[in-house]
């Protein structure tokens, strides 16, 4: 998404020993195991000369270890980012650790945004007001104290975050290395809603962003179609991954799906899939057969980037999947607007994307944009999570 981010008997997802090691309570997860696409010698056509017998994998079979049906939610499986850092694209939310903001209502998990106005009042949004996020309390303390993750005062100019929200993850109970994910969800709808779910690496093994690698297997947007923005009916995928955070190849690994017919992602729940394997990743939508993005492991990112010679290669020596070679965990959010270009300037859009004061003009123009936002259509709905490794 970055452009520039147990208890015995009551556990609602369920895990298989993998990564990172399930409760002992845990038993085997029940959801159907898929048939690989036949797995085979990875086609080396790229500087590792050499590729380690460790980076292929002989098998067509997947095996579950994840499944998760949103009976309730376990915060032991579900870890909450607590922070104000706005993803690393100034997006104009905080993220939060309560029940207004995430919570699961007839077997569906919300991750819904609020105004931090309701929570401090509106004055104390745009002036005079000192939030400090760093707790003492387990669970709801900041998480990022980075681009002022976990103190900012508003003066006026420069306001606190106007949107709660709730940006959830596996990094503490599951991460996968090759294998399958299934999320069904239904997407918001309301103007400048940035919904996504996608992975990061669990142990960051190249080093910072993007050379670790990042999938973003579903971002979207919740503004209406037809208009000057990408609207609700569109989503990409994307892998990111460079040597640097000015060096990133995901130009080169994204693709966007439509809805034909007129329909939107927020009208009826969809299946957004992803398959990894030794020889490739796609994303798909609804059936495997669905693709959206295709990317073959055939060469190295580093040859696929054609950076400069001048720059160190992360991934020397390592498989030519590399950075998408190590664990990586499973993350859910719905952002809100940001600078990162996400959402393009356009004559209707009430900030601009190198406004010093983006966070001020957006909240300013609330009676814009607010209108929009409508009751639990603002949330995005997810019904299951369900993970397959190769094995």
């Amino acid at each position: 998404m970055l452009l520039s981010s147990v208890r015995p008997l009551l556990l609602t997802a369920v895990l298989l020993p993998f990564a990172v090691a399930a409760p002992a309570a845990s038993t085997a997860a029940s959801a159907a195991a898929p048939t690989a696409t036949p797995a085979g010698p990875e086609t080396l056509v790229n500087s590792n000369a050499a590729e380690p017998a460790f980076c292929t994998k002989n098998t067509q079979k997947f095996c579950p270890v994840f499944e998760e049906n949103f009976d309730r939610l376990d915060t032991k499986v579900w870890k909450h980012d607590v922070t104000m850092s706005g993803g690393g694209n100034w997006e104009f939310e905080w993220y939060t650790n309560n029940r207004t903001n995430s919570y699961t209502k007839d077997g569906s998990l919300y991750l819904h945004p609020t105004l931090t106005a309701d929570n401090i009042g509106a004055a104390n949004v745009v002036n005079g007001f000192t939030h400090n996020i760093e707790g003492n309390e387990a669970l709801v303390h900041c998480t990022d104290p980075g681009f002022f993750g976990c103190l900012r005062t508003s003066d006026g100019r420069n306001i606190i975050n106007p949107i709660q929200s709730a940006r959830i993850s596996t990094v503490n109970s599951f991460s996968m290395k090759y294998g399958r994910i299934e999320v069904r969800a239904k997407l918001p709808v309301g103007d400048w809603l940035w919904p996504a779910i996608w992975m990061l690496p669990t142990d960051s093994s190249y080093g910072n962003w993007p050379a670790s690698g990042e999938i973003d297997i579903m971002e979207s947007r919740g503004n209406a179609p037809g208009g000057q923005q990408v609207g609700a009916d569109t989503y990409g995928s994307t892998l990111h991954w460079g040597p640097s955070f000015g060096y990133n190849g995901y130009p080169k690994t994204h693709k966007e799906y439509k809805l034909p017919g007129g329909k939107t992602f927020a009208d009826d729940f969809h299946t957004f899939g992803m398959e990894w394997t030794p020889e490739g990743i796609k994303t798909y939508v609804d059936d495997p057969a669905n693709v959206v993005l295709d990317v073959p492991f055939t060469q190295t990112f580093w040859d696929k980037g054609g950076f400069p010679t001048s720059m160190k290669n992360p991934w020397e020596g390592a498989c030519t999947s590399a950075p998408f070679d190590q664990e990586f965990h499973l993350v859910m959010n719905v952002a809100v607007g940001g600078t990162a270009s996400y959402f393009p300037d356009t004559p209707n859009k009430p900030w601009k994307n190198t406004s010093p004061n983006a966070a001020l003009d957006f909240w300013n123009a609330r009676d814009q944009w607010l209108p929009t936002w409508k009751g639990d259509n603002v949330a995005m709905k997810i019904d299951s999570v369900k993970a397959w490794k190769l094995c």
